[in-house]
This record gives C-alpha cells, sequence and structure tokens, in this order.
C-alpha cells in the first residue's frame, strides 16, 4: 500500500513538474496587445539572445541618475511613458526597455531572453550613456523585479527599488519551492546583492500576495527600507499612497531616505 502511495505521489510530481515547465512562459508572459507603433526615433538595441528590442531614454538634463526600469509583465512601454514621466518631471533620467515579444521587440519572451535584455540596457547605460554605475537606480516592478535583482547580482549599482516584488514566479502559485527548476527566483539571488533596497508592496495585493514581500524583507541583508502601502493592490500603489509614494522613493533615488542597517 505504501509502495503504491509513494509511486502515485512521484508520477503526481513528475506529472506536475512536465506541466509546469510546458505551460510556464504562457502564464508568466500573457503579452498584452502592443501599444505603441515604431517612429524614425524609436531606440532599438540586439540582445546577445538575438532579439531585437524597444527601448527609450527619458533625459533629465544636468541629471547625473538614472532609473533604470523593468516592467510588469502585462504591460509595455507605450502603458506607463507617462508614469515614468513623473521621474523625469523630477529630475531623474528614465530607460526603459521592452522584453522580447512585448510591444514592438521581436521573438518571444522567455527567462532568459528578458536578462538578455536587461543585461543590453545596462551595457546601454554605462557604455554609449555614460551613467557610471554608483548613479544607476535599478527600479523593477512585478515581473521586473526579476531582471532587476539579475542585474544588481551581476552589476554594480547604486540602489535597487522592487515594487510588488515576488520570492519567485513558481512560488506566487505553490508558496514553496517544489521544484528543482524556478523561473525569476528573486528570494535566491537577495544573499548576493550588496546594494541599499527599498520593497514597495501593497498590504491588499491579490496578485503577488503580501507574504512574498514580509519573506523576502527578512531575508535581505545590508541596507534595506520598506514601503508598505496599507489597502493598496498590486497596480495601485502610487493612486493609494498618492505624494507619500514620490516623497519615499525619490528620496531613496537621491539618498536623502534613512536606510535601515541590518544584519538579516
Amino acid at each position: 500500500m505504501l509502495i503504491k502511495l509513494f509511486l502515485f505521489l512521484g508520477i503526481a510530481y513528475l506529472t506536475a513538474l512536465v506541466f509546469a515547465a510546458l505551460i510556464s512562459d504562457s502564464i508568466i508572459f500573457p503579452v498584452p496587445p502592443a501599444s505603441y507603433e515604431d517612429t524614425p526615433d524609436t531606440l532599438k538595441l540586439k540582445t546577445d539572445t538575438g532579439a531585437e528590442i524597444t527601448v527609450i531614454y527619458l533625459e533629465a538634463p544636468g541629471s547625473e541618475q538614472l532609473l533604470l526600469y523593468s516592467h510588469g509583465n502585462g504591460e509595455d512601454v507605450g502603458t506607463i511613458l507617462d508614469f515614468l514621466k513623473g521621474f523625469q518631471k523630477r529630475g531623474i533620467a528614465v530607460l526603459v526597455y521592452d522584453y522580447p515579444g512585448y510591444g514592438t521587440s521581436s521573438k518571444k519572451p522567455s527567462e532568459s531572453g528578458v536578462y538578455a535584455a536587461a543585461d543590453a540596457v545596462y551595457k546601454l547605460a554605462t557604455q554609449r550613456l555614460n551613467f557610471a554605475p554608483e548613479k544607476i537606480v535599478l527600479y523593477g516592478y512585478s515581473l521586473g523585479s526579476g531582471p532587476s535583482c539579475w542585474l544588481a547580482e551581476r552589476y554594480p549599482v547604486h540602489r535597487l527599488i522592487l515594487d510588488g516584488a515576488f520570492t519567485s514566479t513558481f512560488r506566487v502559485m505553490t508558496h514553496m519551492k517544489l521544484f528543482p527548476m524556478d523561473k525569476f527566483d528573486n528570494f535566491s539571488r537577495f544573499k548576493n546583492i550588496n546594494c541599499p533596497i527599498l520593497l514597495i508592496h501593497g498590504t491588499e495585493d491579490r496578485i503577488v500576495p503580501f507574504w512574498h514581500a514580509q519573506k523576502n524583507w527578512k531575508v535581505l541583508r545590508g541596507k534595506k527600507q520598506k514601503f508598505w502601502v496599507d489597502g493598496a493592490g498590486h497596480v495601485n500603489i502610487p493612486e493609494v499612497a498618492g505624494s507619500l509614494y514620490w516623497d519615499t522613493v525619490i528620496s531613496f533615488i537621491k539618498n536623502t531616505d534613512n536606510v535601515e542597517q541590518t544584519d538579516k
């Protein structure tokens, strides 16, 4: 009887593993229709995986700081441009890009393709736009927390902002690590990230539940700051928090905040 139970559980686990491998990308990347069209001024960038991605640079004259923004899975650069101009108006330059398959970027989205896109954009910022690494702040919203953590683990940056970040994409559904492979495993990367981190999360988030933020917060080492927005969900933090959102984020970017130093 016990052998049959173990056999059943083993078959169920392998079935779930194959199922996750086959359909995870379609769940992680629900690509919306493009909200914009290319113009002669649209910046295109080749990645190491062969994709041609769309990049937009919002220059802030006189600013030495750059916000490198990685967006969520249900939007593209066209839908968030007005929001990002809020940083530009406050004197911070912004570099934002579309993942493969999003907007007018080519190829299909994948975890490796997203990392390659982020890598290309970071190199654009440092090598062609000449921003010093210590002046670059990474901002990852939702899915964008994955490439932002990936960059922060590999390259020097000034600071990292994670907004609505998950522990990993699989654990949004499973709550714990069930499979040897996972995608956008932020939780395992935090031990290798040394820059100050700001965690932003809505307490009523139903897409990436609030426990992800609490778990991420506990594992962070070094300098960290949290901004929990009572009553906010996954997509409305700036609206719910109002001016407090901008005050918190801008002060963190400009290094005028009160960041906590901790071992844990």
